[in-house]
């Protein structure tokens, strides 16, 4: 199954219906529209777009739209904080796009030091892509690449104002829940994808 966000919905795609879910069946890419117009025009918080073969789907509807790639990370410091970001009156987590011929784990560090100011960072493990679509022009299929990422340093992170990024703040793990209040499904998600591989997320 996956998953992809556009606005404050959901579009699933899976192999199967899902009982009590709007649930479009795949046979031809005039579906992808339809769901697309379903998520921007009514009340639906999840679409199911289901094929027996999920994986022909995922390329078909991959092909459907301009694709941009980008990275970031959940990043921790020395004292268990992690390192959130303000832009857009949301919460958010320090990304953004890969630039030709550079990998996802150099467009995490260089994107989390050029949005938040500070260095000594390492990579540790991916953990996991997540998808939304914007409107830009065209709509565009956004895939972002996500690790986790340690901050070995005393740096007073400061915002990237040029790229409309207000507040940059380290927060406790116990405060990461209210956050999420304000922030995006996929930053949701994350942190859930997060939290059930690793212990010390505390709800």
């Amino acid at each position: 199954m996956y998953k992809v966000f556009f606005n404050d919905s959901c579009l699933l795609l899976s192999d199967r219906a899902v009982e009590g879910m709007k649930n479009i069946p795949y046979h031809f890419t005039s579906q992808i529209d339809e769901a697309m117009h379903l998520m921007a025009n009514s009340n639906q918080s999840v679409i199911n777009l289901y094929s027996d073969d999920l994986e022909e789907l995922w390329f078909d509807f991959q092909n459907h739209f301009k694709i941009v790639e980008a990275a970031g990370g959940i990043v921790k410091n020395n004292q268990d904080e992690i390192l959130f970001i303000y832009r857009l009156g949301k919460w958010d987590l320090p990304k953004g796009k890969m630039e030709e011929g550079e990998s996802k784990e150099a467009t995490a560090i260089r994107e989390i030091e050029e949005e938040c100011k500070i260095d000594k960072l390492s990579l540790d493990e991916f953990i996991t892509t997540t998808y939304h679509i914007y409107f830009q022009k065209e709509y565009i299929l956004k895939k972002t690449h996500w690790f986790h990422v340690t901050h070995d340093g005393n740096d007073v992170p400061q915002p990237q104002t040029e790229e409309g990024i207000e507040k940059v703040e380290w927060f406790k793990a116990f405060e990461v829940k209210e956050l999420l209040k304000n922030s995006y499904s996929n930053i949701k998600m994350l942190f859930e994808i997060y939290h059930n591989s690793k212990s010390n997320y505390n709800e």
